[in-house]
């Protein structure tokens, strides 16, 4: 019998034998919980699948939470938690990573701290993490700041501020893009950014074709890449 409380469940980043990157423990939580909070049904399933294929999905209860849910519905949020004051466990599911880490987990887990009930973050793979890890940067200070704007004004102007932290506070800073657009990206970083920044650019991390590759951007700007539609992390650093 599990403890009641939130245990919040990693999944994989990429398509590999599931004991590659998660701990038997994750497995026999995960066959222990009836509720499940999920960014995706249908990758959710197939997930719990992986851990046990003798898994009874249909005993289960699935409630969806993304980017198309209303966070500021508090009750809604505080029904997906009701299982836990009865005593139940509930789990949260994220399509790729851990979840609650740029993911809308976050706002489930501090009504769960509010409400004094009990948190449990399973071990996992965190692509923020690993990347940074592989990077050769700052790892004691780093800022993730997500998606970088799309307007071209206020791309500038984030991008403007990163430099700035990373010259004077000596910070790292890390950020991801829409696959489709990676390797403009990289191309726009490497004409625009001082030359001899550094970028790296960290794709298909835990997968077959998982590449880790630190540049200036002067040398991003001579080489010959592609990671389009690829799942990549981007971390600058002088």
């Amino acid at each position: 019998m599990l403890e009641a409380g939130l245990y919040l469940i990693p999944t994989q980043l990429s398509d590999v034998p599931i004991e590659r990157v998660l701990p038997v423990h994750n497995i026999d939580v995960v066959c222990g919980i009836r509720y499940f909070v999920v960014e995706s049904l249908r990758s959710a399933r197939r997930f719990l699948k992986k851990c046990d294929r003798n898994i009874d999905i249909d005993a289960l209860t699935f409630t969806e939470l993304n980017e198309h849910s209303d966070l500021s519905d508090t009750a809604a949020l505080e029904a997906m938690l009701e299982p836990i004051g009865c005593g139940e466990s509930v789990g949260v599911i994220s399509d790729a990573g851990c979840p609650a880490v740029a993911d809308p987990g976050a706002d489930l887990v501090a009504i769960a701290q509010r409400k004094g009930y009990k948190v449990f973050p399973l071990v996992g793979p965190s692509s923020i993490l690993m990347s940074l890890m592989a990077s050769g940067f700052n790892g004691q200070s780093f800022a993730f700041v997500g998606y970088l704007p799309v307007d071209a004004g206020a791309r500038q102007k984030c991008l403007k501020e990163m430099t700035r932290r990373i010259e004077r506070e000596h910070q790292t800073q890390i950020f991801i893009e829409a696959p489709y657009r990676n390797n403009q990206l990289i191309a726009d970083l490497a004409q625009h950014m001082p030359q001899g920044m550094r970028l790296c650019v960290a794709s298909d991390i835990t997968g077959v074709n998982q590449s880790i590759i630190t540049r200036t951007m002067a040398q991003w700007r001579q080489a010959q890449y592609n990671y389009h539609k690829v799942p990549t992390i981007f971390l600058m650093y002088q």
